[in-house]
């Protein structure tokens, strides 16, 4: 098993890579890497990094802060905390205010349910507090 990813990086890893860097952040993303490394697990990060963070965020017609609120509604609906969480932090380094991404989750209360919404709040106040 390739235990470097970016040493044989396709295009689309390395565009997804830089995007995903941008929007998640340095530490994030490395650790995200180093979890996988030379298991294998490591598959799923090279393609989400080329198939979602290149084929999928880097698509013409949404930017990037678009993007980031339907990932907060999307991720709240799916009660997948540990994403949310790091898209919380991505969503702020794209440009939404700490106010935006609290009525994005309101917002979800209406469709997803309240205890979805609840549950996402608690993630997301988690993340403000610790920034």
């Amino acid at each position: 098993m390739d235990t470097n990813p970016e040493a044989a990086a396709s295009p689309a890893y390395t565009s997804g890579l830089n995007t995903r860097r941008e929007v998640m952040g340095d530490e994030f993303v490395d650790r995200a890497l180093a979890r996988t490394a030379g298991t294998e697990s490591e598959e799923i990060q090279r393609f989400v990094t080329e198939h979602v963070w290149d084929a999928v965020w880097n698509r013409p017609g949404l930017d990037r802060r678009d993007r980031s609120l339907l990932n907060l509604a999307i991720l709240t609906a799916l009660r997948a905390h540990e994403e949310l969480a790091g898209h919380v932090r991505g969503a702020l380094n794209n440009g939404l205010t700490r106010e935006e991404i609290v009525e994005a989750v309101i917002h979800t209360s209406g469709y997803c349910g309240a205890p979805a919404a609840l549950s996402a709040m608690r993630v997301v106040q988690q993340q403000f507090d610790q920034s």
